[in-house]
């Protein structure tokens, strides 16, 4: 008589891929007024299956660096496709400062600092180094969503209620004052979905210091003219020319039946990965092409009922991909990536998230006027780390050999795994004592 065997990996493995993604789809709507994330259930989620003695099988994401990085790819510019689409300010200098901010001056300052933190307590190399302070400097817009806008159309507004007054200054004027286009969410929200993509050269610099046979001199120039203008100039004309198109070709589909109205969410998908796709076999930045370009969308017939649809279907595929990704990296947590983590581990991650961004954060936004100082300190401290720093450092790996590697993956790990935790669990009260601060003046 055969033998049953009721832990059988296959199976197993898919029963805890749906309990995942019904765990993604369904908890949103009852954790909303608690201390608690999403992302912090999935990962104690993945932990805990790996962990017990289940019999469970999944590709570890350090073992098999190749399917992180496409898990983490697809993940990323679904997110920025939906980060993209919800933001309803129109792009410009005075109307994005805060965004900038953290983009030339927050985000440049963690790549030297945790750079020279992972030199100094890591014992990396400069090569290696580099590169952990490349992958640990973008925030993340998948696992962020708590603390970004909200639906396309829910922030008008608050956007028309940002004008400028005499002295040159912002201020809001009418508008409910919590509404989800404020500063903090919007610049988090804004800076997520650039600095995914402008943390690139960086990573590029790391490869070609890591390859290079001699000084600076040998890689410089090249690195400068090809990963830094070429690839940035070509990554925003493809998003702004392709958006163009794009958003008016979507837009003028005809949708009168039911299966039209359906169908309609899918070309979101269509339509990052053509931006995407479209953009990387010429050698630019995917990732900013895909956010230009959903901005550039949004931009077209702003009222279109139809934008909703195409934010809901992105948002829909991102928590799919983001339950994924936190199962993976809660099993490669219970299945020993921190094994080479002490104490001087430990500290530089910790130190990444409660000392070096907050720092950073506050140095960029010194004379932003814009939004009050505790807008600005929870703007500083709220820079989620997450799904793509495991992108980069697996795309960076699959290029070059850098020594050091087991270190890099797990501070990387443990300092998505941090903050995870940390932002999670702060980022209700602290919205809620953001709240109760703006209505009380």
């Amino acid at each position: 008589m055969p033998k049953l065997q009721f832990l059988e990996p296959h199976g197993g493995l898919m029963l805890l891929l749906g309990v995942a993604i019904f765990l993604a789809a369904t908890l949103p709507r009852f954790l909303q007024a608690l201390p608690v994330s999403v992302p912090i259930i999935l990962l104690g989620f993945g932990f805990a299956m790996f962990k017990l003695p289940l019999g469970l099988e999944f590709p570890s994401l350090i073992e098999d660096p190749e399917m992180c990085k496409h898990l983490t790819e697809i993940a990323v510019i679904i997110s920025l496709m939906g980060a993209g689409l919800k933001i309803d300010r129109r792009m410009g200098w005075k109307r994005w400062a805060g965004t900038w901010r953290l983009i030339a001056v927050t985000m440049v300052f963690t790549i030297v600092a945790a750079a020279f933190g992972g030199w100094w307590l890591a014992g990396l190399v400069p090569a290696s180094a580099l590169l952990l302070g490349a992958v640990l400097a973008p925030t993340d817009p998948v696992l962020a969503s708590e603390i970004q806008v909200g639906p396309p159309g829910k922030n008008d507004n608050a956007a028309e209620a940002i004008e400028n007054n005499n002295d040159g200054h912002e201020e809001r004027v009418g508008g409910d004052p919590s509404d989800e286009k404020d500063e903090f969410r919007f610049s988090l929200t804004s800076e997520a979905g650039l600095n995914d993509a402008l943390a690139f050269p960086f990573v590029y610099a790391a490869i070609a210091m890591a390859a290079a046979e001699g000084g600076i001199s040998h890689w410089i120039g090249d690195w400068f003219l090809l990963d830094v203008l070429y690839r940035i100039l070509v990554g925003v004309a493809c998003g702004v020319g392709m958006g163009l198109l794009l958003g008016k070709l979507i837009l003028s589909i005809p949708g009168e039946t039911k299966i039209a109205r359906a169908l309609l969410g899918p070309t979101a998908l269509a339509a990052t990965l053509v931006l995407y796709g479209g953009t990387e076999m010429v050698e630019g930045y995917g990732f900013l092409a895909v956010f230009i370009g959903a901005l550039v969308m949004r931009g077209s017939c702003k009222d279109h009922p139809y934008h909703e649809s195409l934010f809901h279907f992105s948002e829909m595929v991102e928590r799919l991909l983001s339950a994924l990704f936190l199962i993976a990296l809660g099993g490669a947590l219970a299945q020993g990536v921190l094994s080479t983590a002490g104490w001087n581990l430990i500290l530089l991650a910790l130190g990444i998230i409660l000392v070096i961004r907050p720092l950073g954060g506050v140095i960029g936004f010194v004379g932003f006027t814009q939004a009050p100082w505790r807008e600005r300190l929870m703007i500083s401290f709220f820079g989620v780390r997450g799904v793509g720093s495991f992108f980069y450092l697996s795309y960076a790996l699959l290029k070059q050999p850098f020594p050091g590697s087991a270190k890099l993956w797990a501070i990387v790990s443990l300092t998505v795994a941090l903050s995870v935790l940390i932002h999670g669990i702060l980022a209700t009260p602290a919205l809620g004592l953001l709240k109760r601060k703006r209505s009380t003046g």
